[in-house]
């Protein structure tokens, strides 16, 4: 697999993602439902956005190293909330995840009403080898 980075401009460096990622020769693609703060038994967290936001980092993380995967290798990564406040009161966590695993990824984030359950944060994400 063979990826190039485009980015025209340098001011998304800081906001920790690309603007757009070339793949070419993958061996292969892993497309992962959103993931969140649910446990093992499937009992969705009732916890504060940081401790969601960890969890759901773990849960995905679980899932891309179970297929085989790697998560240098996320092309896309895209963030849904149910509050951009609560999560930018953390996102230092998010980057530092980003950071860990030298991941260079686009990204959209968006605000929606509401999620499953109790959840705040939903990390969908795109993943070659």
């Amino acid at each position: 697999m063979e990826k190039r980075i485009i980015n025209p401009w340098k001011w998304q460096n800081e906001r920790s993602y690309v603007q757009a990622i070339e793949v070419t020769k993958p061996e292969g693609t892993l497309y992962i439902s959103g993931q969140t703060a649910t446990n093992a038994d499937g009992k969705s967290s009732t916890e504060d956005m940081k401790t969601q936001l960890i969890e759901s980092l773990t849960n995905l993380e679980k899932v891309i190293k179970e297929a085989g995967y790697k998560c240098e290798n996320i092309v896309r990564l895209n963030v849904y909330t149910t509050s951009t406040d609560e999560l930018f009161s953390c996102f230092d966590i998010f980057q530092n995840w980003i950071t860990k695993h030298n991941i260079k990824q686009t990204s959209t984030l968006l605000e929606v009403k509401s999620l499953f359950e109790t959840l705040k944060v939903e990390l969908e994400v795109t993943v070659v080898k």
